[in-house]
């Protein structure tokens, strides 16, 4: 029985980000025998279809002791819903908690950030991520909440809020992606179940 991450990335993203990046190279820094599985897809831009595609790939897996969604900005809208769905544990590092209010102004022509790959952002999308939607958490000792306050996308506040009761590091200063991240790492693998994380 293995943890299992699945690390979650933000709008305009992918697998390529520097979070994404950092996590696998210190999860490969790790003794081999603590390091847990890690899956990091390329999510779409169609949020129903991002959310179908890594529900069916946790539904393939077997022998997961203990599964931890780690997702940043929208990314972490998304493991919200997972660890909800799945009763599984919840990474959120600077959320959005209403992605279908905070990405209004992208409705249009986007352009993701490391491929290159054109899309168009409509009102569908934000029906569909309403339709992923977690009024209140239902337990909020499955949850880890990372936020700067100097976020320059999005409330902070918003999300302390909506993650009451979970584990929360709230860190002054940084921004939208997060700064401190590289240093909480440690804390973020413990969380994750990770026997050893350093």
């Amino acid at each position: 029985m293995t943890a299992t991450i699945v690390y979650l990335h933000g709008f305009r993203s992918s697998p390529a980000s520097i979070k994404a990046a950092r996590l696998r190279a210190h999860i490969e820094s790790l003794p081999e025998n603590s390091r847990p599985r890690l899956h990091v897809p390329a999510l779409s831009h169609r949020p129903a279809a991002a959310a179908q595609a890594v529900a069916q790939w946790v539904e393939r897996q077997a022998g997961v002791s203990v599964l931890t969604f780690i997702g940043s900005s929208l990314g972490g809208y998304y493991a919200t819903h997972f660890a909800e769905r799945f009763a599984a544990r919840a990474v959120l590092i600077n959320p959005t908690v209403h992605p279908y209010a905070d990405l209004e102004p992208w409705l249009g022509m986007q352009t993701n950030l490391h491929t290159g790959e054109a899309f168009v952002v409509t009102q569908r999308h934000m029906d569909e991520l309403r339709s992923l939607a977690v009024p209140q958490i239902t337990r909020p000792e499955r949850y880890f909440l990372l936020v700067e306050t100097g976020d320059e996308v999005l409330d902070y506040r918003l999300a302390i809020a909506h993650y009451a009761g979970a584990h929360q590091y709230v860190r002054g200063g940084g921004d939208h992606a997060f700064a401190d991240f590289c240093a909480q790492l440690p804390a973020i693998l413990r969380f994750a179940g990770v026997a050893g994380a350093r």
